[in-house]
């Protein structure tokens, strides 16, 4: 709140407005998704690491689910920390994919009226596959939270148990199948989405774009590989 000629002038709805257009513009969108894709790629990053505590021990990793939830448990209270991950996570998911519809819509809107042929993006593979992946994805995030959140459907269900629960789910192949599938279309989306990111950061040159695919490449593979270990290690009896 200001004053202006002796009376008061309320700054929130220019700032509102300011936040419409930029929601409005193209560039806007891609801002969106690329910070909310930041913060999705963080939390993946930090997932896939935090699986990998299964091979040291279970009570590593059940030790690790406890220190989450009394993370800030003084400001927070208990599983608060979490929660806020949870919110946090839950709002990027959503922009992230209102955005990237209504960029796919717009760019579909732009096309000439009597354009047949749709030219290879960059990307290839990846970027065709984005939405059955996108599916895929969902699908499979919505049943990974009633297996390993809420354990309604996973045989053990112990809560707190986290490293029995894990064996307990993916030592059903079907399980581990779908968890494969759904890894893997994520490991095409972050390669596609990691490409797209760092072009827009002013990669100029051929060399420099060789570089950018390798290193969105290596960082998919990594991730990819990095989730597949613990359901492969349960089903092939080295995690029981």
């Amino acid at each position: 709140m200001t004053v202006l000629d002796g009376r008061p002038v309320d700054k929130a709805p220019r700032r509102r407005g300011k936040l419409r257009r930029l929601w409005s513009s193209t560039i806007g969108k891609k801002a969106v998704m690329g910070v909310t894709g930041a913060v999705l790629l963080l939390y993946v990053t930090v997932h896939m690491l935090s699986n990998l505590k299964a091979f040291i021990s279970p009570a590593n990793l059940d030790g690790y689910a406890v220190w989450l939830r009394r993370l800030l448990d003084g400001l927070l209270g208990y599983e608060g920390f979490v929660w806020v991950v949870r919110i946090v996570l839950s709002l990027s998911v959503l922009l992230h994919m209102v955005a990237a519809f209504q960029l796919a819509r717009r760019a579909r809107a732009a096309r000439p009226a009597g354009y047949q042929h749709r030219p290879k993006i960059q990307g290839g593979y990846a970027a065709r596959t984005l939405r059955w992946g996108g599916v895929i994805i969902a699908l499979f995030l919505v049943y990974h939270l009633l297996d390993l959140t809420t354990g309604d459907v996973n045989p053990h269900g112990v809560h707190g148990a986290v490293y029995a629960n894990v064996v307990a789910s993916f030592s059903r192949w079907y399980v581990t199948l779908f968890y494969a599938l759904a890894v893997i279309a994520l490991g095409f989306h972050l390669r596609h989405g990691l490409w797209s990111g760092l072009q827009s950061l002013g990669a100029s040159t051929a060399a420099r774009q060789r570089i950018i695919q390798r290193i969105a490449l290596g960082y998919s593979l990594f991730l990819t590989i990095g989730f597949l270990s613990v359901p492969v290690a349960v089903l092939t009896g080295i995690l029981r």
